[in-house]
């Protein structure tokens, strides 16, 4: 999921939010058509070497420790992918592992859902970059989605993928539940693409229309 075009994402949504129509469905159609060759990538791999993914895998609690320091991990990995320099990453790596260990106690201690702790690690990451980046001019979308790159809901987006490409070989006598259990992984991807892109967006727009960056 480190190849997923996140700040392309993100971008595309504040164009449309700022009525940008034509430039935001451009950023993100080419976001989609990048998701798409990923899975379509994946699931050719798994085919060549004669196995699947599985669907509905069960995956047991992460620690604390691990979930946090995996998460810095992951935000490492896309700054280096993306060729941020490296006095910069720590900033997004710190970020990332604070809100990454937020919503860990949201999920897991509070009862929270993927989507909801999504939302509230995003705010976070959203609160705390965007004085930083109008302080030193950076780019908001790069270092925001850096933090959070870990929170794509890759797991659901690769379920569906390989549930599409099962029904499509058992054709109609397809069980409902392999049915279900696509639609599930769709919406449950959509809406956390959409909370991350919501909890970033917003903080970052109403810090530009209250408190706007000095020239």
């Amino acid at each position: 999921m480190v190849l997923v075009p996140g700040p392309h994402i993100l971008n595309g949504a504040i164009d449309l939010a700022r009525t940008r129509i034509a430039l935001g469905i451009a950023r993100l159609t080419y976001a989609a058509v990048i998701v798409i060759l990923i899975s379509a990538g994946l699931l050719f791999g798994f085919a060549a070497v004669g196995t699947s993914l599985p669907i509905d895998e069960p995956f047991p609690p992460v620690p604390l420790v691990i979930d946090v320091i995996a998460a810095g991990c992951a935000v490492a990995s896309f700054g280096t992918f993306f060729s941020m320099p490296w006095r910069l990453l720590a900033f997004p790596i710190a970020a990332g592992m604070l809100v990454h260990a937020a919503r860990w106690a949201l999920i897991t201690v509070a009862g929270g859902s993927a989507v909801t702790g999504a939302l509230v690690a995003c705010m976070l990451v959203s609160v705390i970059a965007t004085p930083v980046v109008d302080r030193l001019r950076l780019p908001f979308a790069a270092l925001a989605f850096s933090a959070v790159v870990s929170m794509i809901p890759g797991f659901f987006l690769f379920n569906a993928a390989a549930g599409v490409v099962e029904l499509v070989s058992i054709g109609p006598s397809a069980p409902v539940a392999l049915l279900t259990s696509i639609a599930t992984s769709c919406a449950t991807a959509f809406l956390i693409i959409m909370a991350m892109t919501f909890g970033l967006i917003l903080p970052r727009m109403l810090f530009e229309h209250f408190l706007p960056p000095s020239v």
